[in-house]
């Protein structure tokens, strides 16, 4: 999720959210190390529960970005192993550590070392031309051993050539029954579930095999369908009972940022789908897309007025 959640974006999921986990974009280690810490790192209070989700192959680079962040009341800290992008593959991380399972190891042992709070790793369930079946099961027993007690597993392959990250989101097929079948192979291990997922259905089918379920793009596109109803899965009322409360309840925030000399647009930007499927929500997009990066208060003003005359 690079460039997608970011504190702004955080910030409006938990407002949609008191009990889901958020997750960082992904931050890689020499960054932490080396670059702009508060703005790498710092996230508000407001946002917890939040995970840092970080990027690197090398042990001692890692520990170190671990121990930097420790400090930051981050629920957990994850190790990247699933993403496919060129970028990511130059640095040596992400998915293409799902062919060095040992070098995993010793980057996870590493982190647990500096961490004070649980270290966590997303992965593939294999890459390139590697069998799954294989691959996926020898890879968790890597990590069990090394005393990791919650993976997140997405559940298609990567491929590292010929497919570009977004394709790589898409086209490799998933396979759910791999992935449910490692939960009854790994009982002591906490185990999600990433991938296609798009409806608070599947959601409820997932929890019925794995531990926990991660929706990413989905969660972002369709923000109120899944995060706006996802407390219901602890059998608790989610905060707002429609959208449009949920966008009023914004109103405050966006106004607090523009003072401080923010952008309405960067957080606007991360709400554009909030009424997807519903009255108003191509005049809510329209506005907020044309007026964000200039607009002020007025401009939200008229999204939301747009919204509620079509809702009427």
């Amino acid at each position: 999720m690079l460039d997608w959640t970011d504190r702004a974006c955080r910030g409006f999921h938990r407002r949609l959210s008191r009990r889901a986990l958020l997750y960082t974009e992904m931050v890689t280690a020499p960054a932490v190390i080396h670059g702009d810490r508060a703005r790498l790192l710092d996230h508000d209070a407001a946002e917890h529960p939040v995970a840092l989700q970080l990027g690197g192959s090398d042990p001692a680079e890692l520990a170190e970005a671990t121990r930097i962040a420790g400090d930051r009341g981050y629920a957990e800290i994850n190790l990247n192993v699933g993403c496919p992008s060129d970028r990511v593959q130059s640095g040596c991380f992400g998915a293409v550590l799902m062919k060095t399972p040992a070098l995993v190891a010793e980057c996870v042992a590493a982190m647990q070392a500096a961490s004070p709070v649980e270290v966590t790793v997303k992965c593939r369930i294999g890459v390139d031309d590697q069998d799954p079946a294989e691959v996926l099961p020898s890879f968790l027993s890597v990590l069990e051993q090394a005393g990791v007690r919650r993976v997140i597993i997405h559940a298609r392959k990567a491929w590292l050539q010929g497919l570009s990250p977004r394709e790589n989101r898409e086209i490799p097929p998933l396979d759910y029954p791999l992935v449910h079948a490692m939960k009854a192979a790994f009982p002591r291990l906490r185990l999600s579930i990433n991938g296609g997922i798009g409806s608070l259905q599947q959601l409820r089918e997932h929890l019925a095999v794995m531990d926990g379920v991660m929706v990413g793009r989905a969660a972002y596109h369709e923000p109120w369908a899944i995060l706006g109803q996802a407390d219901a899965l602890w059998g608790e009322t989610p905060p707002f009972s429609d959208p449009l409360d949920a966008a009023r309840a914004m109103r405050g925030e966006i106004a607090r940022h523009l003072e401080r000399g923010g952008r309405m647009h960067q957080i606007t930007r991360h709400m554009l789908g909030l009424f997807h499927g519903r009255p108003g929500a191509r005049a809510w997009r329209r506005i907020l897309s044309e007026r964000g990066s200039s607009g002020g208060l007025a401009d939200y003003d008229a999204a939301l007025a747009a919204v509620e005359g079509d809702a009427a």
